[in-house]
């Protein structure tokens, strides 16, 4: 495991104060090394390991704000390990890939990466998709208003807090961060017909490359966990060449 090099001081400097704490899983040492070492200068503190194993350790023994994962990894690969992070926590992810496949890319948002990266890429725009997804996670935008705590729609329950949504018979239904941003779009909504670009915006920032079906991919995810048959959707519906509407009677 690496960890990132801790500057050299002197007895008038101030130790250094981390904002954020991330887990790099990567299994090229060098390019561990590298982004460690260029993330602490943005105040990102960064733990490298190089595999699903380490980073099963890591997560055991600290608490981290992002995740860094690598699709290409030995053993067990990034999509698996992305899958088992989501299953067990809603930690932000964000992915990088060597291959640029479009299938790859959906798969990972199908799964709840938050962002993906193609590589090679430039470290100062890692900092930035960083730093973009902790701004929607942390809710520190300034200009959005703090949700309500619960929100009822059509006997559904949404759980703005635990992000959370609880199906009529009271069961528990674990959203993805991209997924409850998109449903709390839909909720701020009714009834309006929304485009993808407003949706994608909404629910992933502009960090991410706005390719044609990762909305629809999204919106698919969505209306799985609501039980809204996608050949005949009650709730999300769609209006062919605009976008989709949230079509519910009552929101309280």
């Amino acid at each position: 495991m690496q960890r990132s090099p801790s500057p050299a001081t002197t007895p008038s400097e101030a130790p250094r104060r981390w904002t954020t704490r991330a887990l790099l899983v990567d299994d090229d040492e060098p390019i561990r090394e590298l982004l460690c070492g260029y993330l602490a200068r943005f105040n990102i503190e960064t733990r490298g390991v190089a595999d699903g194993q380490q980073m099963r350790q890591a997560l055991a023994e600290e608490s981290f704000d992002v995740v860094v994962l690598d699709l290409m990894l030995p053993g067990e690969d990034g999509l698996s390990l992305c899958r088992h992070l989501r299953s067990e926590s809603d930690i932000p992810i964000l992915m990088l890939t060597a291959r640029c496949e479009p299938a790859d890319r959906i798969i990972g948002l199908e799964l709840g990466a938050d962002d993906y990266m193609a590589k090679p890429f430039e470290p100062r725009e890692l900092v930035a998709r960083i730093q973009t997804i902790l701004r929607r996670v942390r809710g520190d935008e300034g200009t959005r208003n703090e949700p309500r705590s619960q929100v009822r729609f059509d006997q559904w329950r949404l759980d703005s807090v635990l992000r959370q949504l609880h199906t009529p018979d009271g069961l528990v239904v674990p959203l993805s961060n991209a997924e409850f941003r998109l449903l709390w779009t839909f909720i701020e909504r009714p009834r309006r017909v929304l485009n993808r670009e407003l949706l994608l915006d909404a629910a992933r920032g502009r960090a991410i490359e706005a390719f044609d079906r990762s909305i629809d991919l999204l919106v698919s995810r969505l209306r799985q966990k609501l039980g809204d048959d996608p050949r005949s959707p009650k709730l999300i519906k769609t209006v062919r060449g605009e976008g989709y509407l949230f079509d519910v009677s009552e929101i309280a």
